[in-house]
């Protein structure tokens, strides 16, 4: 194991699978303990990083419940007496289909707005007290590729993605003082579970991406932890209201 990041603490959201276990399994490789914060059972992957060697726990948490989101801090606290890192991972998109933006059910714009946009918004006003009090933190959200090409027919996510990005300048100016940076990761469409388990629009999509990109090949969820771990550690003291797009060159074109 690393120790880029021994003696911390990374709340990550969204991690009970897919890539937000990804980024959960590579923070703890690096010597990080683990909150993997999710709807979903994370205490299999929980499992495998303390068998690893790691620290980690499984907290059940629903990020549009501000009751739920203390509750993961106050664990966080509880198991590991500190919180440095959030990695606001946690959103709405793999069940989303591609639709006209007019035909957009408004519940279904609510939801995507509530969990992606207002759900980040939560976990870092429970977050950052905390790491004011010890005067560091690092929190990475995580935005996407698509709303550097404006990629039709999500225009929910895509708005939602877009927020978050907005957020983060934002919110760096805010609390820049306080020793916390507050940077952005904008994926590619990534081979994650939930895309994989839609293979008719995967086998769709996946040509038209590969082809756009300046390494034309599938983004893997593994392509991402470098970044998320980069701007976790103090290598990445001094960057802050960034945004990091992993796509492959995608973006570029």
């Amino acid at each position: 194991m690393g120790s880029r990041l021994e003696n911390r603490t990374a709340i990550v959201t969204g991690a009970a699978q897919g890539i937000g276990a990804v980024y959960a399994r590579a923070l703890a490789a690096e010597g990080a303990s683990i909150t993997i914060a999710d709807r979903l059972d994370g205490a299999a992957v929980a499992h495998e990083i303390r068998e690893g060697g790691g620290r980690a726990q499984a907290v059940e948490t629903d990020i549009t419940d501000p009751h739920s989101v203390e509750a993961m801090v106050g664990s966080t606290l509880e198991a590991f007496g500190r919180v440095d890192i959030l990695v606001n991972n946690a959103a709405i998109f793999g069940n989303l289909r591609a639709t006209p933006f007019e035909q957009i059910d408004l519940d279904e714009w609510d939801l995507v707005m509530r969990v992606n946009v207002r759900g980040a918004f939560q976990c870092a006003t429970a977050a950052v007290p905390v790491m004011r009090e010890s005067g560091y933190g690092r929190i990475i959200n995580i935005s996407s590729g698509t709303i550097f090409k404006g990629t039709p027919f999500f225009l929910h996510y895509l708005s939602s993605k877009g927020a978050i990005w907005a957020m983060t300048r934002g919110l760096a100016r805010e609390v820049g003082g306080d020793g916390i940076t507050v940077n952005t990761i904008a994926p590619g469409y990534t081979a994650s579970e939930s895309v994989l388990n839609d293979e008719t629009t995967w086998n769709l999509v996946r040509e038209r991406m590969n082809s756009s990109r300046a390494i034309a090949r599938d983004q893997l969820p593994e392509d991402l932890t470098g970044s998320v771990v980069f701007l976790a550690s103090d290598d990445s003291a001094f960057i802050t209201g960034q945004c990091i797009v992993v796509d492959g060159g995608s973006a570029v074109n």
